[in-house]
């Protein structure tokens, strides 16, 4: 059984390679791979969910591959298999397999059919390791494919303004949600001492004896998860990123925001339900966030003009009920609503085009209004405020937009980071902390306390003013390559860690961070001027500059295609459970410098072309 598992994950993988490798212009070859495999893919899961239900559906777990060991430690690929799984990877199948058919019609002669298709199997092979993940590192893999193949899904429409500007938008928010995925992982080490996988977690006796003696890293570790989970199913305050989203393509739209990927935050939560099933105080939490989120998004479903904001929302107040369903601990109602939501919101917004034509006749025609709803049984003032509230949508992107503004507001005053007083005084003042960490039996115990907050909180300062930077593109590219060495730095000075750990870490940034910026030199010295204060789209002219440049970003952000990887994860397990500030400065760094990362490739690759010989759409096309 075992190997069947591997060959579930293993299959998407060589698909997406075939795919890469394959013509550009052969569009028949381009959609009969993916239609081929996916299918494949979807009947050889039927064949083995009947092969295991009928030798009594054991729970399989296996631990795949060791990545990393050291004293006390080890990093690990594991697959689970369970109920949880076969319901996600056989709809999840099985909706792609439609989708992609539909694709092949749909995309016909469109520029970027093959970029398309490329995203959907980079974005099934996320979804499958995800789904099929053992442990919380081997799920944080498949997390952050997800992510920038929703990036990428949703900015299809690179030479538009809209359609980046949102992909951004939704980027930020799920490398938000991040932190809290980061932080449950730090805290589930302190907890259990080890890499704890999802199949341990279902013996009761080990999770709450741990529980019993650190129930407030309990509650910390269910909060983090709950966070993440609400940030990736667009629960409250994170819901409006998913009406922003279908500024991509519809079939993109409907596999990706209607279905799947939106529904993955209640996949961690039944996946860590015996981390929090004691936990009244979380149980209650997760109801109140369903039930808040559902009672909102049906009333800005009901005044949305669009009609795939319109299901959007329905989706968004469905996933709230999933929520509330988790809170009664109804796991297989749980299961079967997923299921169910699923399937209808992938089939509304595949059809919406023609549904649009059909209600506009409709309407001219056979239009008969709701003779009462439920809305008149309030009072007149509370139903025009609900109403008008409704069509501001709570002011949900305000509230995220202030709650993000004071790091914008710092990022933008600090004009003391500028290139020369990075050469002068921060690279110096570096070299600094390295003579100190080889001398650091001769510091003083206050003071080497202080030291790792120290150097991680310069490290914050470097990636926030990266973030807010809009003149210097390497300036801003330098400053997330230091933030990284500034970790390092803070983290070596913590107990038992070997420096060997640090080089691991940052060798993929080095790489990554010396291929970025000489690709950022080619392209300053062939365009003469690049900035951040706008999108220039320099994607249309340098595709190739544009695709190893966000190969680089990827690096630079931890994507698992460099050992940077595996190091961000060795550094948190040298974090202290009492170092809760320098926790939060190191994994707030790591958070921002991809979002700062992925906002240079969009300004500088993304958008309309800054020359104005070449066609640009209006930003509200």
């Amino acid at each position: 059984m075992q190997t069947v598992i591997q060959y579930f994950v293993i299959l998407p993988i060589v698909g997406f390679i075939m795919s890469v490798l394959l013509p550009r212009k052969k569009e028949n070859l381009i959609s009969k791979l993916s239609i081929y495999l996916v299918g494949a893919h979807f009947i050889s899961a039927v064949f083995f969910v009947g092969y295991w239900l009928f030798n009594g559906h054991p729970t399989i777990d296996f631990k795949n591959l060791v990545l990393f060991k050291s004293t006390g430690y080890e990093f690990f690929i594991d697959f689970c298999f369970d109920k949880i799984t076969v319901v996600y990877m056989l709809v999840g199948s099985f909706l792609t397999f439609l989708v992609t058919i539909y694709c092949s019609y749909y995309l016909h002669r469109e520029d970027g059919y093959k970029r398309f298709f490329n995203t959907i199997m980079f974005f099934y092979m996320g979804y499958n390791i995800t789904v099929l993940s053992g442990n919380l590192e081997t799920l944080f893999v498949g997390w952050e494919i997800l992510g920038i193949s929703s990036f990428l899904l949703i900015a299809f429409y690179r030479d538009r303004y809209l359609p980046v500007k949102n992909a951004f938008k939704v980027f930020s928010i799920y490398r938000l949600g991040d932190v809290g995925l980061i932080l449950a992982m730090w805290a589930c080490h302190h907890l259990f001492h080890e890499n704890i996988t999802f199949f341990q977690l279902q013996n009761d006796l080990l999770v709450s004896h741990h529980l019993e003696n650190h129930s407030f890293i309990g509650i910390f570790v269910a909060v983090m998860i709950l966070i993440t989970a609400a940030a990736k199913s667009a629960q409250l305050p994170f819901s409006s990123w998913l009406p922003r989203a279908m500024e991509g393509p519809t079939p993109s739209s409907a596999i990706f925001y209607g279905s799947l990927s939106v529904h993955l935050g209640v996949f961690l939560m039944l996946r860590t339900y015996e981390l929090w099933e004691h936990q009244i105080s979380v149980r209650v939490l997760i109801f109140l966030l369903g039930l808040t989120t559902s009672i909102i998004a049906t009333g800005i479903a009901r005044v949305q003009s669009s009609i795939k904001a319109q299901i959007a929302y329905a989706s968004i107040s469905q996933i709230g009920l999933i929520f509330i369903e988790l809170s009664f601990g109804l796991e297989i109602l749980a299961l079967v609503h997923f299921a169910g939501n699923a399937f209808l919101r992938t089939y509304q917004l595949l059809v919406s085009p023609s549904t649009v034509s059909y209600l506009i006749r409709e309407q001219f025609y056979n239009f008969v209004p709701r003779p009462t709803s439920i809305e008149d049984s309030f009072s007149k003032k509370v139903k025009y405020t609900f109403y008008i509230l409704c069509v501001r949508e709570f002011n949900i992107d305000t509230l995220i937009y202030w709650l993000w503004r004071p790091l914008i507001v710092i990022g933008r005053s600090l004009n003391f980071v500028n290139a020369k007083n990075v050469l002068f005084y921060f690279i110096p003042l570096y070299f600094i902390g390295l003579i100190l960490l080889f001398n650091e039996q001769y510091i003083p115990t206050g003071i080497h306390e202080i030291l790792p907050t120290l150097f991680s909180f310069i490290g914050f300062v470097m990636v926030l003013k990266s973030y807010t930077e809009r003149k210097n593109v390497q300036l801003a590219w330098i400053l997330i390559i230091m933030n990284h060495f500034w970790i390092a730095l803070a983290i070596s000075f913590n107990e038992h860690y070997i420096y060997t750990q640090s080089l691991l870490y940052l060798s993929g940034i080095i790489v990554m961070g010396l291929v970025g910026y000489f690709t950022l030199r080619k392209l300053k010295a062939a365009e003469n001027h690049v900035d951040l204060n706008t999108f220039n789209g320099h994607s249309y002219e340098h595709p190739k500059f544009a695709f190893v440049f966000l190969l680089s970003c990827l690096g630079l952000t931890g994507f698992p295609i460099t050992p940077t990887f595996i190091g961000e994860d060795i550094i948190f397990t040298h974090i202290h459970e009492n170092q809760i500030a320098l926790a939060f400065f190191t994994s707030s760094s790591l958070i921002i410098d991809g979002i700062a990362a992925i906002r240079i490739y969009s300004r500088v690759f993304l958008g309309p072309h800054v020359k104005t010989n070449h066609e640009s759409a209006f930003k509200s096309s």
